[in-house]
Order: structure tokens, then C-alpha cells, then sequence
């Protein structure tokens, strides 16, 4: 699905963010990339959706190099939830529109089947209700929903998320989580978020990718128990593992350092 070969990248000159990364994400499955402020998680996203270029390596979608392929080619594969979303002034029915741009051509008008398209795509999210109100208007969760419609009307095999529960409170952000899992159980979607809410991201994904200076420091699947002790030597946490038949409960419980209680 998404390859990263020796994949480098800096904002400023000797200062790298990403150094010689490899990193390959499973088809159908939702990825979490979670680590300390400022490894570079964000920037992997950046990188996979062809907003930044490397300075050096290569970046694989599918079976093309994705430097070789178009804008609205990358953006028929690709679709990303910026962790700060620019809100557009305009209806959210018209937001959840436009993100059939790909498809058309740079003039053509927004069809009937389109506007259905999108007036579907806001009822699977919730949120037909607020289509004709103005995105300015809207509640942080409300807005976040219009952002999810607008990711399934641009129908993409690969989505990207950037902190898509920031700001939002308990009952929104468990809402949100399973607004993603339906699109990777129902849409078949392959998902690649990042997260700092490790809560989330051992309940809700198949694979926990940590980095630590823009480089992998390990990768798990979530049922591998050793992801524990990962995470344990990466953030200096203790975690807890509560299982029952059916489910495990994980508690961040203390700093390795200093016993404080988290």
C-alpha cells in the first residue's frame, strides 16, 4: 500500500526531522504512529500525502514512485485530516462537495449526483443536519464530523489523520475513533494516524508505529505483548495490562523515573 525507502527530510538546513526512514504500512489495516513531541510524526504524514517532497529517498504508493505521479492522481489515492484544519467559508454540504475535486475536470460544475453523493457521505457521519449551515458556525465536533464526511466523499483507498480527536471531549473523541474503525471494517480504508492518546491507539489499531528522532524506534502489532515494554523505554512509563474474556484494559500507570503517579 505505502512504502518509505531511506526517506529524509528537514524544514532547515542541518537540522533533519526524518533521517533515512523505512517504513511500509499494511493494506486494510489502521496504523498508529504515536512518539514524544517533534520526532517527526506529522511530517510522515506530509510526506506520504506529497505536501512536502524528501530531500532524499523514496516514497512508494501502491506500485508507483508517488514523485512521479500528478497532484489529483496522488489526491484519488490520498486523502489527509490536518491536525489543524483550515476552515473553508462556505456551507458544509459545499465543503463535503468540494472534496470531489479530483474527479472532475478544473471546469466543470458540481452535478446533481455529486450534491447526493455528499448529502449521503454527511449522513454516514452524522451530520446531515448542518449541511447548509455555515463550517464557521460549527461546534469543534461538529466541524470534525463535516471533515469526516468530506474524507469519505473523496473515497480514497489510504487515509491520512493528523490528531483527528484534538480538542474534542470523551464522548466526541470515542465517537470520532469509531467513525475511523467503520471506515477500515465497512470501507475497507487503509488508515495511518497519528496519535498521543496511547489509550486510542492500542484499543483502536492493528499496528503501533513509535518514533524517536525521525527515525522508527519499533513497530508492534497491538496484540504483541512486547509493545509494552516499547513503549515502557520510549516514554519511561509504566503500562498495565487488565484483560477480560473479551476485551484488555491498559493503564499508563507510573514514571519509570520517579514513581509519580500519571
Amino acid at each position: 500500500m505505502l512504502k518509505m525507502e531511506g526517506v529524509s527530510y528537514s524544514y532547515h538546513k542541518n537540522r533533519p526531522v526524518i533521517t533515512n526512514l523505512d517504513l511500509e504500512i499494511e493494506a486494510g489495516k489502521i496504523t498508529t504512529i504515536a512518539g514524544p513531541n517533534g520526532c517527526g510524526k506529522s511530517t510522515v504524514l506530509k510526506l506520504a500525502s506529497r505536501l512536502l517532497k524528501p530531500q532524499s529517498g523514496e516514497i512508494i504508493l501502491g506500485e508507483k514512485s508517488i514523485s512521479h505521479m500528478s497532484k489529483r492522481a496522488v489526491a484519488r489515492e490520498v486523502s489527509m485530516l490536518f491536525q489543524n484544519s483550515q476552515i473553508p467559508d462556505m456551507t458544509a454540504l459545499r465543503a463535503v462537495m468540494a472534496a470531489r475535486y479530483p474527479y472532475q475536470s478544473s471546469f466543470s460544475a458540481y452535478t446533481k449526483t455529486e450534491e447526493e453523493m455528499s448529502e449521503c457521505a454527511m449522513e454516514l457521519t452524522g451530520c446531515k443536519e448542518l449541511r447548509h449551515k455555515n463550517m464557521a458556525e460549527l461546534s469543534g465536533g461538529e466541524r470534525q464530523r463535516v471533515f469526516f464526511s468530506m474524507i469519505y466523499n473523496q473515497d480514497t483507498p489510504l487515509i491520512l489523520l493528523d490528531e483527528p480527536t484534538t480538542y474534542l471531549d470523551i464522548h466526541v473523541t470515542y465517537e470520532i475513533m469509531e467513525l475511523i474503525r467503520n471506515l477500515n471494517k465497512n470501507r475497507k480504508k487503509t488508515i495511518v494516524m497519528v496519535l498521543h492518546d496511547l489509550n486510542l491507539a492500542l484499543q483502536y489499531s492493528n499496528s503501533l508505529v513509535l518514533m524517536d528522532h525521525g527515525s522508527i524506534f519499533n513497530t508492534h502489532t497491538t496484540d504483541d505483548e512486547g509493545i509494552l515494554e516499547s513503549i515502557r523505554a520510549l516514554f519511561g512509563i509504566e503500562v498495565l495490562n487488565f484483560r477480560d474474556n473479551r476485551n484488555s484494559f491498559y493503564c499508563f500507570a507510573k514514571s519509570v523515573n520517579n514513581d509519580t503517579i500519571i
